[in-house]
């Protein structure tokens, strides 16, 4: 409930624990809030590793749900056979920019796996557009590794590609992975999320999954750390992380951390 108060218009349920048998503790969790109204002002996101999980979770959910999530892992006849069930059970559904070779993490491998999942969704599975959310993975920039610079900005590029030829599709991504190499720092995570998400929704991101709590105004950010972040989060030149870091340490002392 207090996400929902904070701005959450959907909420991830997810019950993968190893000290849970995560199949029954979805049922009941979501049997349990069927009666709250503050819960069903949002949609719900059901979250898990777990096929079965999933299958809980749709059976004894109300109203429409979101699945996180499935992908090209495991290849095309498992990503149909799981996707015509959750379409059988009335959900959207989470598609993660993955397949049989791994992750992707540059632009291209992010478009072509989401090129070949929309036509699988919509050509076989009986999709419709507005059913599929792409999630094209916000990886970890400010590392200080020169292969990791580009991700963002290819993470919000994949977004435009597919807003402009998927057309009806929408896009997800999970933004507190942006900000990880800035851990224990939450002013300058807190500025990361925000411009990342300022020029992300430009593109056209639908929606992303953070802490609604924890977000800075975009136009509210102190300038010099404005101009750091945005170095940084579009790649602008080689010593942005280097600047950031520097100013974030600068941060971390004001506030004694």
């Amino acid at each position: 409930a207090g996400q929902i108060e904070n701005g959450a218009s959907v909420i991830d349920i997810n019950m993968d624990d190893a000290m849970l048998d995560s199949t029954a503790e979805m049922q009941r969790f979501l049997r349990h809030i069927a009666g709250e109204p503050a819960v069903a002002r949002a949609a719900l996101m059901i979250d898990s590793s777990h096929w079965e999980t999933l299958l809980a979770g749709l059976k004894n959910a109300q109203g429409r749900c979101i699945v996180n999530s499935i992908s090209l892992k495991e290849g095309e006849e498992s990503f149909l056979a799981k996707a015509r069930e959750i379409r059988r059970l009335g959900a959207a559904v989470v598609v993660m920019a993955f397949d049989e070779q791994g992750q992707a993490t540059t632009y291209d491998r992010k478009v072509a796996i989401c090129r070949r999942a929309f036509r699988l969704l919509t050509e076989q599975a009986g999709y419709e557009p507005q059913d599929i959310i792409f999630d094209v993975n916000v990886l970890s920039v400010g590392t200080g590794i020169p292969e990791h610079a580009r991700y963002a900005v290819d993470f919000i590029e994949a977004v435009r590609w597919i807003k402009q030829n998927l057309p009806g599709a929408l896009t997800s991504g999970g933004i507190s992975n942006l900000s990880f190499a800035f851990r224990g720092n939450n002013t300058v995570r807190e500025a990361m999320h925000s411009v990342f998400l300022y020029h992300a929704i430009a593109a056209g991101l639908d929606m992303g999954i953070v802490n609604p709590g924890m977000l800075q105004v975009y136009d509210g950010i102190e300038p010099s750390l404005l101009h750091a972040v945005e170095d940084v989060v579009l790649d602008r030149d080689p010593a942005a992380t280097e600047r950031l870091i520097a100013l974030a340490q600068e941060i971390g002392k004001r506030h004694g951390l």
